[in-house]
């Protein structure tokens, strides 16, 4: 007669390398969606100010979004808080999707993807590309170019 022996299969999923990539390049992308995910954990508990340390605080970071340019760290905290925290206004929850991660150097990425921010009101969404540079306190987003759908 015929017996039945189980059979357990364990499948270990891991991010695939992109083609070529060094090992320096894969720790990049992990560090870099780190902060990302980091930023978006921050922002949905509302706390703006960890948000914000995904940039690098400095007068050089770079904001480009519905036609606006914003040049430095203070001004962009100060378009967040006015858009998400002023009154009447909320932060909601936001989703990054469709990451592209891409190490251009040691020092240099570029991140393309999209956001969803579902609010009480609403849901915006779009796309946006980032500038990430690695600086003495971790990989810090030096240009943001946000779009809305």
């Amino acid at each position: 007669m015929f017996a039945y022996t189980p059979l357990c299969l364990c499948l270990v999923l891991t991010v695939p390398d992109a083609p070529g990539e060094t090992k320096a390049d894969k720790a990049a992308r992990e560090a870099i969606s780190k902060v990302l995910d980091d930023q978006v954990a921050a922002w949905n508990k509302g706390d703006l100010l960890a948000f914000m340390a995904g940039y690098e605080k400095s007068k050089d970071l770079t904001f480009y979004s519905g036609g606006t340019v914003l040049k430095g760290w203070d001004a962009t905290l100060e378009r967040y808080q006015k858009k998400y925290q002023g009154e009447g206004k909320e932060m909601g929850k936001v989703t990054f999707k469709d990451l592209d991660i891409q190490v251009l150097s040691a020092d240099s990425a570029i991140v393309r993807g999209r956001w969803e921010l579902k609010t009480s009101k609403d849901m915006p969404g779009g796309l946006f590309t980032l500038v990430f540079r690695k600086t003495t306190d971790g990989w810090r987003i030096i240009h943001d170019h946000t779009s809305n759908n």
